[in-house]
């Protein structure tokens, strides 16, 4: 048995809003991306969606549509792909790291208090493997310190936190389609979504070259458009997210209930009354983590670390502000333990079965 991490769904009615929009509209800034914007903010709950080439460019262009420039500080957590970073450095402003929670992965309110000074302008939580950062009290604290919040929603498309689906919880939140993630557009692409009328003009502005009207270009833009065929898959792909999303739920529960009596074994958050996840990935934690990896390999099982290393300790960031380990004992912990194990709309019960067979077996063995 072969069983795949991940597994983007394209299916003939994708390929045929493909050839659809290849024959019939502008292969850039074409009908079916102006579409795909409006679904995708009715979607979220919000006014508006600009898209953007890549989750990435989705951050940067919000960090900068909020006046984010070389004096500030931005909040953030380095448990997170190195983007999250690598925006707020594109925007000319300096990341600010704050330990997560080990118990949600996601960062720590407590954290973000203590790191606040004159300088800070915004924070942007990440919503790591589609479960929920703490929003209440992320945005308290923001209001109390008239702080800018940007969701990094890059893997929680349709997650709730509170009955509200995440993307309409700060000022902007931004989204990835890259073909790992819950919803696709077969390659890259991104979204900023907002309830701010001059922030979303702002953002389509920088992302077309700083585009007033055709011929008028008032400010320094970027060319982080969306292709138009890419949109027309994601605007069929955005029709079965809840679905898919719900199956992903399922195979979480199951695989929640078959490996319940590993003790050595952490399983992901569940959430609860308040708190939805969408499982973008299903990563549980153990000080096996090489050994375990390596037995479901070998068993046919694909696996992947999200991430080895956290964004602080990556050669980059310890070039540029000296970072060292201990700095983020959690993050660093989260790091040096987690493996994520399969998890797509695709992923049959008895493959669930299959892969916690195995590492039940996995265990057995070290006894």
């Amino acid at each position: 048995m072969k069983i795949s991490l991940a597994k983007p769904v394209i299916d003939e009615q994708m390929k045929k809003a493909v050839i659809d929009s290849l024959q019939n509209e502008r292969f850039v800034l074409g009908e079916s991306v102006y579409k795909f914007e409006e679904e995708f903010a009715r979607y979220c709950g919000a006014k508006y969606a600009i898209s953007t080439n890549s989750g990435t460019d989705a951050l940067h262009l919000a960090l900068l549509s909020l006046g984010i420039e070389k004096r500030h500080l931005v909040i953030t957590t380095p448990a997170s792909f190195v983007a999250t970073a690598n925006a707020i450095l594109h925007s000319n402003a300096t990341p600010i790291f704050a330990d997560i929670d080990i118990e949600t992965y996601t960062i720590d309110p407590d954290q973000i208090t203590q790191k606040i000074t004159r300088k800070t302008k915004a924070i942007v939580p990440v919503h790591l493997y589609g479960y929920p950062a703490e929003m209440d009290s992320i945005d308290k604290i923001a209001q109390q310190h008239e702080l800018y919040v940007v969701e990094d929603a890059c893997q929680a498309h349709g997650a709730l936190y509170r009955g509200k689906k995440i993307g309409t919880l700060g000022d902007i939140a931004c989204f990835s389609f890259f073909p790992s993630k819950n919803i696709t557009v077969a390659g890259d692409g991104g979204m900023v979504v907002t309830d701010d009328e001059e922030v979303a003009e702002t953002v389509a502005e920088l992302r077309d070259c700083g585009r007033k009207t055709k011929y008028i270009h008032d400010s320094i833009g970027y060319n982080a458009r969306l292709n138009t065929i890419n949109a027309a898959i994601g605007r069929v792909q955005l029709k079965h997210l809840n679905e898919w999303n719900e199956t992903r739920r399922r195979r979480a529960q199951l695989y929640d209930s078959l490996l319940s009596d590993i003790e050595e074994l952490i399983l992901p958050p569940h959430g609860g009354l308040h708190i939805k996840p969408v499982y973008h990935l299903y990563v549980i934690r153990t000080n096996y983590r090489d050994q375990l990896k390596n037995w479901l390999e070998k068993n046919g099982i694909e696996c992947g670390i999200h991430y080895p290393i956290p964004i602080h300790l990556q050669p980059v960031y310890q070039k540029l502000y000296n970072c060292k380990r201990g700095e983020f004992p959690k993050s660093e912990e989260l790091c040096e333990t987690c493996l994520s194990i399969p998890m797509h709309p695709h992923l049959t019960m008895d493959e669930v079965k299959y892969v916690s067979e195995k590492i039940n077996e996995f265990y057995q063995r070290l006894k």
